[in-house]
C-alpha cells in the first residue's frame, strides 16, 4: 500500500497538467470566456449534487440498516456517486467529464462492482458477508483431484459428488 503512495504526487501533477491542456484546448476552440463559464457551471452543478448524492447515500444507508439487509451496495453506491459529484465539483474539464460518467447508472453500477470487488479482497470474508451478503461462488464440474486433502488444517476436503467429480467453492463462516 505504501509503495503506491509515493506516486500520488506525480499522479496529482500530471492531472493538473492534463486539465491546463484540455482547459486551453477547449478556450482556443470555444473562446476563453465560454471555457471559463462552462468549468464554473459545471463546478456549480457538482456543488449541488454534491449535497443530493450524499443524502441520497446516508438515506439508502439507514433504510438498509433497519431493515436489517447488509448496507454494502448502497454504501458503494453512495460512493461512487459521491465521488462523481466530487470530481464535478472539483474546477476542471477532464474531472468534470469522469464524474457525470460516474453519475451515469450503468458506469455507476460498473464502478460500484468493482469498489466491492476492492472492498471484498481486503477484508475478511465474515466482514464481506456482513457488508455485501452472501457471496456468490462459481462452481465448476471437473475431475475430482487424485488425492483430495485438506490444503490447510482444520478445513474440509473438497466434496466429491456426482460420479466422482469434485465441485469447487468457497467455504464461507458465519
Amino acid at each position: 500500500m505504501r509503495r503506491g503512495l509515493r506516486f500520488v504526487p506525480v499522479a496529482a501533477l500530471a492531472a493538473v497538467v492534463v486539465e491546463l491542456a484540455v482547459f486551453v484546448g477547449v478556450g482556443r476552440a470555444v473562446g476563453f470566456g465560454s471555457a471559463v463559464l462552462l468549468v464554473f457551471a459545471a463546478s456549480l452543478l457538482g456543488l449541488v449534487l454534491l449535497r443530493r448524492e450524499g443524502m441520497r447515500a446516508w438515506r439508502g444507508f439507514r433504510a438498509a440498516a433497519q431493515a436489517g439487509t447488509p448496507p454494502g451496495p448502497q454504501v458503494t453506491d453512495g460512493l461512487v456517486g459521491l465521488l462523481g459529484a466530487l470530481l464535478l465539483a472539483v474546477p476542471g474539464l477532464v474531472s468534470g467529464v469522469v464524474g457525470v460518467l460516474l453519475l451515469v447508472p450503468p458506469v455507476r453500477r460498473l464502478a460500484g462492482a468493482g469498489v466491492r470487488r476492492a472492498a471484498e479482497r481486503r477484508v475478511s470474508s465474515m466482514v464481506a458477508g456482513d457488508l455485501f451478503g452472501p457471496r456468490r461462488v462459481r462452481v465448476r464440474r471437473g475431475d475430482a483431484p487424485p488425492a483430495a486433502q485438506p490444503e490447510e488444517p482444520g478445513r474440509a476436503a473438497p466434496t466429491v459428488v456426482d460420479g466422482g467429480r469434485a465441485i469447487e467453492g468457497e467455504i464461507v463462516e458465519r
